[in-house]
Protein backbone atom coordinates (compact mmCIF):
# COMPACT_ATOMS: atom_id res chain seq x y z
CA UNK A 1 0.00 0.00 0.00
CA UNK A 2 1.42 3.87 -1.09
CA UNK A 3 1.86 5.87 1.89
CA UNK A 4 -1.46 7.61 0.91
CA UNK A 5 -3.91 5.44 -0.11
CA UNK A 6 -5.96 7.65 -2.83
CA UNK A 7 -10.11 6.96 -2.74
CA UNK A 8 -12.99 7.66 -5.04
CA UNK A 9 -16.15 8.32 -3.42
CA UNK A 10 -19.51 7.14 -5.30
CA UNK A 11 -22.59 8.77 -3.39
CA UNK A 12 -26.45 9.19 -4.49
CA UNK A 13 -27.63 11.62 -1.77
CA UNK A 14 -26.61 13.70 0.76
CA UNK A 15 -23.27 12.62 1.71
CA UNK A 16 -23.28 12.25 5.56
CA UNK A 17 -20.88 9.35 5.35
CA UNK A 18 -18.66 10.88 2.98
CA UNK A 19 -18.54 14.02 5.77
CA UNK A 20 -17.45 11.80 8.43
CA UNK A 21 -14.78 10.94 5.94
CA UNK A 22 -13.44 15.03 4.88
CA UNK A 23 -13.91 15.38 8.96
CA UNK A 24 -11.89 12.27 9.76
CA UNK A 25 -9.13 12.45 6.95
CA UNK A 26 -8.31 16.19 8.34
CA UNK A 27 -4.82 16.08 9.47
CA UNK A 28 -1.76 14.41 8.10
CA UNK A 29 -1.79 11.83 9.87
CA UNK A 30 -4.34 10.04 7.91
CA UNK A 31 -3.33 7.13 5.48
CA UNK A 32 -6.28 8.07 3.21
CA UNK A 33 -7.20 11.06 0.86
CA UNK A 34 -10.41 11.33 -1.07
CA UNK A 35 -9.24 12.35 -4.79
CA UNK A 36 -12.84 12.66 -6.14
CA UNK A 37 -16.98 12.05 -5.59
CA UNK A 38 -18.71 10.80 -8.43
CA UNK A 39 -22.52 10.86 -8.32
CA UNK A 40 -24.90 9.71 -10.92
CA UNK A 41 -27.21 12.66 -9.70
CA UNK A 42 -26.53 16.40 -10.33
CA UNK A 43 -28.71 17.49 -7.15
CA UNK A 44 -26.83 15.19 -4.49
CA UNK A 45 -25.89 16.95 -1.83
CA UNK A 46 -22.63 15.46 -1.21
CA UNK A 47 -21.20 16.91 -4.17
CA UNK A 48 -21.39 20.23 -2.13
CA UNK A 49 -19.99 18.91 0.66
CA UNK A 50 -16.85 17.41 -1.83
CA UNK A 51 -16.50 21.30 -2.93
CA UNK A 52 -16.85 23.02 0.42
CA UNK A 53 -13.50 20.93 1.17
CA UNK A 54 -11.92 20.93 -1.95
CA UNK A 55 -12.40 17.89 -3.29
CA UNK A 56 -12.65 17.07 -6.87
CA UNK A 57 -16.21 16.20 -8.30
CA UNK A 58 -17.90 14.99 -11.29
CA UNK A 59 -21.59 13.75 -12.30
CA UNK A 60 -22.31 10.81 -14.89
CA UNK A 61 -26.14 10.65 -14.81
CA UNK A 62 -27.40 7.20 -15.21
CA UNK A 63 -30.29 8.49 -17.28
CA UNK A 64 -27.84 9.03 -20.47
CA UNK A 65 -26.84 5.63 -20.66
CA UNK A 66 -29.06 2.71 -22.28
CA UNK A 67 -28.23 0.09 -19.50
CA UNK A 68 -26.52 -1.02 -16.39
CA UNK A 69 -23.53 -2.16 -18.53
CA UNK A 70 -23.29 0.88 -20.27
CA UNK A 71 -23.80 2.94 -17.42
CA UNK A 72 -20.93 1.27 -15.63
CA UNK A 73 -18.30 1.04 -18.31
CA UNK A 74 -18.20 4.76 -18.55
CA UNK A 75 -18.18 4.83 -14.64
CA UNK A 76 -15.31 2.65 -14.40
CA UNK A 77 -13.60 4.82 -17.12
CA UNK A 78 -14.00 7.46 -14.66
CA UNK A 79 -13.35 6.00 -12.03
CA UNK A 80 -9.94 4.49 -13.04
CA UNK A 81 -8.85 7.97 -14.23
CA UNK A 82 -8.15 9.19 -10.80
CA UNK A 83 -6.48 5.60 -10.53
CA UNK A 84 -7.75 4.91 -6.50
CA UNK A 85 -6.36 1.88 -4.84
CA UNK A 86 -10.07 2.14 -2.82
CA UNK A 87 -13.40 2.97 -4.11
CA UNK A 88 -15.95 3.64 -1.59
CA UNK A 89 -19.54 3.75 -1.95
CA UNK A 90 -21.44 6.21 0.21
CA UNK A 91 -25.46 5.98 -0.62
CA UNK A 92 -24.71 5.19 -4.16
CA UNK A 93 -28.31 4.46 -4.94
CA UNK A 94 -27.89 1.98 -8.12
CA UNK A 95 -27.67 -1.91 -7.85
CA UNK A 96 -23.71 -2.56 -9.69
CA UNK A 97 -23.24 -4.80 -12.33
CA UNK A 98 -21.17 -7.92 -11.86
CA UNK A 99 -18.60 -6.90 -14.16
CA UNK A 100 -18.22 -3.66 -12.06
CA UNK A 101 -17.98 -5.77 -8.84
CA UNK A 102 -15.25 -8.28 -10.33
CA UNK A 103 -13.51 -5.37 -11.69
CA UNK A 104 -12.80 -3.75 -8.05
CA UNK A 105 -12.73 -7.12 -6.16
CA UNK A 106 -11.01 -6.33 -2.59
CA UNK A 107 -11.07 -2.44 -3.38
CA UNK A 108 -14.59 -1.71 -2.75
CA UNK A 109 -16.02 -1.02 0.07
CA UNK A 110 -19.94 -0.28 1.63
CA UNK A 111 -21.58 0.79 4.32
CA UNK A 112 -25.50 -0.74 5.69
CA UNK A 113 -27.61 -0.02 7.67
CA UNK A 114 -28.69 -2.98 9.64
CA UNK A 115 -26.70 -6.03 11.27
CA UNK A 116 -25.83 -8.09 8.16
CA UNK A 117 -26.73 -10.49 7.19
CA UNK A 118 -30.57 -9.57 8.52
CA UNK A 119 -32.17 -6.87 6.74
CA UNK A 120 -30.43 -6.98 3.03
CA UNK A 121 -32.18 -3.94 0.98
CA UNK A 122 -34.04 -0.83 2.11
CA UNK A 123 -36.37 0.57 5.30
CA UNK A 124 -33.77 -1.57 7.47
CA UNK A 125 -35.12 0.65 10.96
CA UNK A 126 -38.92 0.44 9.90
CA UNK A 127 -38.55 -3.82 9.87
CA UNK A 128 -36.12 -3.74 12.62
CA UNK A 129 -38.57 -2.17 14.65
CA UNK A 130 -41.88 -4.34 12.87
CA UNK A 131 -39.78 -7.58 14.17
CA UNK A 132 -39.36 -6.65 17.76
CA UNK A 133 -35.37 -6.86 17.31
CA UNK A 134 -33.58 -5.93 20.61
CA UNK A 135 -30.54 -5.27 18.54
CA UNK A 136 -29.58 -3.18 15.54
CA UNK A 137 -26.74 -1.40 13.80
CA UNK A 138 -24.42 -0.81 10.83
CA UNK A 139 -22.20 -2.76 8.39
CA UNK A 140 -18.84 -2.19 6.86
CA UNK A 141 -18.72 -4.72 3.89
CA UNK A 142 -16.73 -5.85 0.95
CA UNK A 143 -18.87 -5.51 -1.84
CA UNK A 144 -19.23 -8.84 -3.76
CA UNK A 145 -21.59 -10.09 -6.40
CA UNK A 146 -24.77 -10.46 -3.95
CA UNK A 147 -26.19 -7.56 -3.18
CA UNK A 148 -25.13 -6.51 0.24
CA UNK A 149 -23.69 -9.95 0.84
CA UNK A 150 -19.95 -9.31 0.86
CA UNK A 151 -17.60 -10.63 3.55
CA UNK A 152 -18.08 -8.57 6.87
CA UNK A 153 -14.93 -5.82 7.97
CA UNK A 154 -17.08 -4.22 10.89
CA UNK A 155 -20.56 -4.27 12.64
CA UNK A 156 -21.65 -1.47 15.49
CA UNK A 157 -24.48 -2.59 17.75
CA UNK A 158 -26.87 -0.48 19.40
CA UNK A 159 -30.06 -1.23 21.35
CA UNK A 160 -33.22 -0.36 19.93
CA UNK A 161 -35.13 1.54 23.34
CA UNK A 162 -39.09 1.04 23.65
CA UNK A 163 -39.48 4.47 22.12
CA UNK A 164 -38.05 4.40 19.49
CA UNK A 165 -39.80 5.67 15.61
CA UNK A 166 -37.40 4.41 12.20
CA UNK A 167 -35.97 8.18 12.73
CA UNK A 168 -34.45 7.88 15.84
CA UNK A 169 -33.17 4.83 15.12
CA UNK A 170 -32.10 5.87 11.89
CA UNK A 171 -29.76 8.78 13.90
CA UNK A 172 -28.36 6.78 16.27
CA UNK A 173 -27.43 4.43 13.68
CA UNK A 174 -25.72 7.09 11.43
CA UNK A 175 -23.99 8.38 14.77
CA UNK A 176 -22.28 4.54 14.20
CA UNK A 177 -21.85 4.33 10.68
CA UNK A 178 -19.72 7.93 11.00
CA UNK A 179 -17.24 6.25 13.18
CA UNK A 180 -17.00 2.64 11.45
CA UNK A 181 -16.55 3.72 7.71
CA UNK A 182 -13.48 5.96 8.56
CA UNK A 183 -12.35 3.16 10.69
CA UNK A 184 -12.45 0.35 7.96
CA UNK A 185 -11.18 2.88 5.35
CA UNK A 186 -7.96 3.85 7.78
CA UNK A 187 -7.42 0.01 8.25
CA UNK A 188 -6.84 -0.75 4.18
CA UNK A 189 -5.35 2.67 3.93
CA UNK A 190 -2.80 1.04 6.37
CA UNK A 191 -2.62 -2.41 4.54
CA UNK A 192 -4.19 -3.86 7.33
CA UNK A 193 -7.18 -4.98 5.92
CA UNK A 194 -7.72 -7.16 2.73
CA UNK A 195 -10.18 -9.64 1.56
CA UNK A 196 -8.77 -13.14 0.85
CA UNK A 197 -10.25 -16.37 -0.24
CA UNK A 198 -12.30 -17.35 2.99
CA UNK A 199 -12.99 -13.79 3.77
CA UNK A 200 -11.89 -10.11 5.41
CA UNK A 201 -8.97 -10.33 7.01
CA UNK A 202 -7.48 -7.95 9.33
CA UNK A 203 -3.73 -7.90 10.14
CA UNK A 204 -3.50 -11.21 8.58
CA UNK A 205 -6.11 -12.96 10.28
CA UNK A 206 -9.65 -14.04 9.14
CA UNK A 207 -12.26 -12.09 10.62
CA UNK A 208 -15.52 -13.62 12.50
CA UNK A 209 -18.08 -13.95 9.92
CA UNK A 210 -20.28 -10.65 12.17
CA UNK A 211 -16.47 -9.15 10.80
CA UNK A 212 -15.29 -6.64 13.88
CA UNK A 213 -17.93 -6.09 16.45
CA UNK A 214 -18.49 -2.68 18.11
CA UNK A 215 -21.04 -2.41 21.12
CA UNK A 216 -22.05 0.91 22.01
Amino acid sequence: MPATCDVVVLLSGTGGNLQAMIDSFKGGDHPARIRAVISNRADAFGLQRARDAGIETCVLDHKAYEGREAFDGALMQLIDSYQPQLVVLAGFMRILTAGFVRHYQGRLLNIHPSLLPRYKGLHTHQRVLEAGDAEHGCSVHFVTEELDGGPLVIQSVISVEPDDSPTTLAQRVHTQEHHIYPLAIRWFAEGRLSLGEEGALLDGQLLAAHGHLIRT
